[in-house]
């Protein structure tokens, strides 16, 4: 493998076990293949929850741009979601 920079990590007992583990079931060649996959892993969740994150701020902007609200204040507005709710009943 081209381009490898070797690390040392420390790994609780439990999650060395899985390490382990995973490698003696046949799941991976080794245990530097275990972490590059957790890794990996990691990085896509990453990549997703900063989506998410700019997809939020796009939408409170979107909300924020959009002028104000038809209720005037939070107790409006619940008093508005109670109403509906019993109409509901």
């Amino acid at each position: 493998m081209p381009n490898v920079e070797k690390i040392t990590i420390a790994l609780t007992p439990e999650l060395s076990a899985l390490v382990k583990e995973s490698v003696e079931q046949g799941d991976y060649a080794s245990t530097s293949e275990v972490i590059r996959d957790a890794l990996r892993d990691w990085k896509h969740k990453r990549a997703l929850r900063d989506k998410e994150i700019e997809e939020i701020r796009k939408l409170w902007k979107e909300g924020i741009e959009s002028g104000p609200g038809r209720f005037g204040s939070i107790d409006k507005l619940i008093g508005e979601a109670k109403n509906r709710l019993e109409d509901e009943r």
